[in-house]
């Protein structure tokens, strides 16, 4: 959510000094040097499971979740597929066609402010976007498409830039999908889907996820979305287009008063007509050299997304309400090269660069009703640049295994502002340290001491803001770089089929800032430290039977001793897959978010939420059937939940403080059959 009196972003102000833009191209190209001319190596993919982390990993919060591990796990909404990360959650509180929102290590993440997500190396966070500071829509993945999860918790990993505060997350499709097939699903409240992907040559696949639903929603929420992917392999190098779209009416999250007054159903609107469309085309160009040790990767996206909500109904204006559109078109474009030495006198190095320009053609607020324009609060246009070098040198010192690492960020702006007292240019640099230590004290156990800086950029308009929008008022500007500051200490352990892992850690962000994206002014908040502890068993005591079970606990606040609003204290999970007998598979997945406060002062809190989501899976030999159900205690509890000010009609004109909350959809039942080509 992005409201004016609800859930906020938190940023800060640094100055910086004019870039050459030159820099672009040249930090993607001056640093490498190549190997002499190499055979191809042909791409093998795998759907293993869960690799063992045991002398691989550089923490004990790190991991990869092959296709194995999550191909059967039933999921709600695409986002959900994150949740595959022990200590992630992801939630909604508006039509299932925006971003979700995200709950890692003590972070509201609201869109995705403080955790990365790429695909396929190509980065899906968007700066300076219309609704919220690194919009993070998962919407354009397909689970079935995707092969490899691979996750990094905190700011240790010197090849993690933006927004990799909290985490984050690469997704990775393959060449070759997981066999060609087509999927026909059927569910209640009119829920269909159709995904299927066929191989056209050796080197050419075509896939396509299409989806409707009219959802249990009172107001329909009539969504509609396309999917298509299409790869070719060229010369060593892997072609990919993606294209997503999607329409959607939405129900967002509504006040508890008038529920448990019975003037509004838990399923209701208040505001009919919010909703959205939005739409992302993805070209890139990859190539792994395995044996010169390059990664490279380019690409070229567009986006679009027309946004209409409306949180607090008619408090500021009685007469038309409270609706609001946000708008956000752009181009992005960019690379990324990483290198890979064998090992040289005992170090083994690995360096990288990356460079990426959004040219933001239009981002802009309106005043709406019914989706009409009344009128436009502030609309703008900006070119966003930033470009990185990072390095890593690793060796083993006995039974330790250390790692060094050094990254450079600079970004700028060009804001081009419909108010040109609110235009102006700005940039910025941060280097960021960071060290790992992993100590190997058996084949089956490890201890890990990670620190490292981390950063989230900001809104650019929000740095170089000079008055109020909508007021006139004199207004504080945000920095264009946010730095952070953490730590961890880690063991993980591995026995037979069990694997345990733990982790406390502490993060450290300095005077924190809100960009409200719904007023187009920045808001002062505080300096927060929070701190935790994360749990994860992985048990798999026969080939046939699989248990995880994750905690993660988060203890955040203000440096004053304020209570973070919209916190979690802990997210707990887990899951289970039995195969019944040689061609069936049941699935169980268990989640359980729980209590945050909602005011500064705690007086507010959030009710915990668990919920329970079930697949079973026959095989018919080139057939499966499937049958997955949803919220399958069909609880009633809160996807979501904000406290602020909001106005029903005959109110008082100063409005009613509340929790705004947004339910959990109701139990559903869908029935799929696959047919394998």
């Amino acid at each position: 959510m992005n409201s004016t009196r609800g859930a906020r972003r938190r940023y800060r102000k640094r100055g910086g000094s004019r870039f050459i833009s030159g820099l672009l191209a040249a930090s993607l190209t001056a640093i490498f040097v190549a190997s002499p001319q190499a055979q191809e190596v042909e791409t093998i993919s795998v759907w293993g499971r869960r690799a063992n982390e045991i002398g691989r990993a550089k923490s004990a919060s790190e991991g990869r979740i092959a296709y194995a591990d999550f191909a059967v796990r039933p999921m709600l909404r695409p986002g959900e597929l994150i949740e595959a990360v022990p200590g992630l959650a992801a939630t909604q509180h508006s039509g299932a066609g925006k971003a979700n929102q995200y709950f890692l290590r003590g972070f509201n993440l609201d869109h995705g402010t403080d955790l990365a997500a790429s695909l396929d190396g190509v980065p899906l966070n968007l700066p300076s976007h219309g609704h919220g500071q690194g919009y993070l829509d998962l919407n354009v993945l397909t689970p079935e498409f995707v092969h490899d999860i691979g996750f990094k918790k905190g700011p240790y990993s010197a090849e993690n830039g933006d927004f990799a505060t909290a985490g984050a997350v690469a997704f990775e499709t393959a060449d070759h999908l997981h066999g060609e097939g087509l999927q026909a699903w059927a569910g209640e409240n009119d829920y269909y889907r159709t995904v299927g992907s066929k191989a056209l040559s050796q080197n050419v696949l075509v896939a396509a996820d299409l989806s409707t639903t009219r959802g249990a929603w009172s107001t329909p929420e009539d969504l509609k979305k396309i999917n298509l992917l299409a790869r070719a392999i060229v010369g060593g190098w892997s072609i990919t287009a993606i294209a997503y779209d999607a329409d959607w009416n939405a129900t967002d999250q509504i006040p508890r008063r008038a529920v448990e007054a019975g003037t509004l159903g838990r399923l209701d609107a208040v505001d009919t007509t919010d909703g959205g469309k939005t739409s992302r085309y993805i070209l890139s160009a990859r190539r792994r050299d395995l044996l010169r040790g390059l990664d490279t990767v380019v690409f070229v996206q567009r986006y679009k997304l027309d946004l209409y909500s409306n949180f607090t109904y008619f408090l500021d204006d009685p007469v038309n309400g409270d609706q609001f559109q946000q708008a956000d078109q752009r181009w992005i474009y960019g690379g990324a090269l990483t290198k890979r030495w064998a090992p040289i006198r005992g170090w083994s190095l690995r360096a990288g660069a990356s460079a990426r320009v959004d040219e933001i053609g239009k981002v802009g607020l309106y005043r709406t009703r019914g989706r009409v324009r009344r009128a436009t609060v502030r609309q703008d246009a900006l070119t966003e640049w930033s470009t990185a070098l990072w390095g890593e040198a690793s060796r083993p010192f006995g039974k330790v295994d250390a790692t060094f690492g050094l990254r450079a960020d600079v970004m700028g702006a060009d804001v081009r502002a419909g108010d040109r007292r609110n235009a102006g240019e700005v940039s910025d640099i941060l280097v960021s340290p960071k060290a790992a230590l992993a100590w190997r004290i058996s084949k089956a156990f490890e201890l890990y001491a990670d620190a490292g800086r981390g950063f989230h950029s900001n809104d650019a308009r929000g740095a170089v803001i000079v008055v109020d929008p909508v007021t006139g008022d004199l207004a504080e500007r945000a920095p264009l770089l946010s730095p952070s500051d953490g730590a961890e200490l880690g063991l993980r352990w591995k026995r037979g089929g069990l694997t345990l892992t733990a982790a406390a850690w502490a993060l450290h962000v300095d005077s924190e800032l809100v960009y409200v994206g719904d007023a187009g002014f920045t808001e002062a908040a505080g300096a927060t430290r929070r701190r935790g502890v994360e749990l994860l068993a992985d048990w798999r005591p026969t080939s046939h039977l699989s248990f995880t079970a994750s905690y993660a606990g988060t203890h955040a606040r203000f440096t004053n001793g304020d209570r973070i609003p919209n916190a979690v204290g802990s997210v707990l999970s887990g899951g289970a897959s039995w195969k019944i007998a040689q061609a069936s598979t049941l699935s169980l997945t268990w989640r359980r978010l729980g209590v945050a406060p909602l005011a500064e002062d705690n007086s507010v809190r959030s009710r915990p939420t668990s919920l329970v989501n079930a697949l079973f899976v026959q095989d018919l030999g080139r057939a499966s059937l499937m049958i997955e159900a949803l919220n399958l205690a069909d609880s009633q509890k809160d996807d979501v939940a904000y406290f602020y000010a909001s106005r029903l009609p005959g109110e008082p004109a100063e409005g009613v403080e509340d929790i705004h909350f947004h339910p959990v959809e109701p139990r559903a039942v869908r029935l799929g059959m696959k047919i394998n080509f």
